[in-house]
């Protein structure tokens, strides 16, 4: 779950026409082209200027001599990525019902809302995911905790894995409280129908890297993202790349959404195998919901 270093976090502008930022982030590797888009969903037109530098971290990658395995010897701020008890992701299994006493006092079981809306899109090519991040708005209410949401990405295959399996894709819709509390939901992605409401942003990867590209004609129904039965897994755990910082609540959705294989062929042909491993669960505890959850009326 990329959120800090190489990571834009920008925030956008509030109010109903706000703009996000798709941002597509390689592994350091040469740009590649973007698979033509269907005719219906052609792109808009668009304006460029030269990427923002991320601040200046060490190189990491998800292979190789900085790979996942040497993340924690890459730098002193990188040392909760092998020391760290609590890591993300997990195998998610034997999940319990409701919450542990000692879990409650952190991350309550109450109603989730989510509340989304559509808002326009700005696109960058420049490393590791697709990313787009996402204007100041109370999005997400969790345990009478309002958090906001800054930014959404995807991995390929998932990073959570149920009883030891990988789906195709993983979605984490990242939000953060006023003070500064991380709440990501994480959403998996099988193969099968064509979904609609992914075409804004599939029609508009950007395949030119470091130039960041606005589209005013494309907006993007955040909710239309998220499957319709909400109930969720959920456990304490960090982020899923360097720093690897702990102290992320986690919300992983236990229905899937659903892309076509064309769909999944145009983000595996940009960006591949950026799944962090499975980390040790330790003593921490899976739940699920005890209560219902429900979208906000948008």
């Amino acid at each position: 779950m990329p959120l800090t270093n190489s990571i834009d976090l920008r925030q956008a502008a509030t109010g109903a026409a706000a703009a996000i930022a798709l941002v597509l982030v390689g592994c350091g590797g040469p740009a590649r082209e973007v698979p033509p888009a269907s005719a219906a969903a052609a792109a808009p037109t668009s304006s460029t200027r030269p990427a923002v530098p991320a601040a200046e971290a060490p190189e990491w990658h998800y292979e190789g001599a900085e790979g996942p395995a040497n993340w924690g010897a890459l730098s002193p701020t990188f040392a909760a990525c092998s020391e760290g008890r609590n890591q993300s992701p997990i195998d998610i299994t034997k999940a319990t019902p409701g919450a542990t006493a000692q879990l409650r006092t952190t991350f309550p079981p109450a109603e989730l809302r989510i509340a989304h809306h559509e808002h326009i899109a700005d696109g960058i090519n420049n490393g590791h995911t697709i990313q787009i991040n996402y204007p100041d708005a109370e999005t997400l209410t969790v345990g009478g905790v309002a958090y906001q949401l800054t930014q959404y990405h995807f991995h390929s295959p998932s990073e959570h894995t149920v009883d030891g399996k990988h789906f195709p894709m993983e979605m984490h819709l990242v939000h953060k409280s006023a003070d500064d509390r991380l709440a990501v939901v994480g959403v998996f992605i099988a193969e099968g129908a064509d979904n609609k409401a992914f075409d804004p942003v599939w029609a508009n990867l950007p395949g030119q890297k470091g130039v960041e590209t606005h589209y005013p004609a494309v907006t993007v129904d955040v909710d239309a993202l998220l499957p319709t039965v909400r109930t969720s897994y959920r456990y304490e755990g960090s982020l899923t790349t360097p720093p690897c910082s702990e102290g992320v609540s986690w919300i992983v959705m236990t229905t899937p959404i659903e892309l076509s294989s064309k769909q999944l062929a145009a983000f595996t042909h940009l960006i591949k195998d950026n799944n962090r491993p499975v980390q040790t669960l330790n003593e921490r505890a899976i739940l699920t919901d005890a209560v219902s959850i429900a979208a906000a009326n948008r």
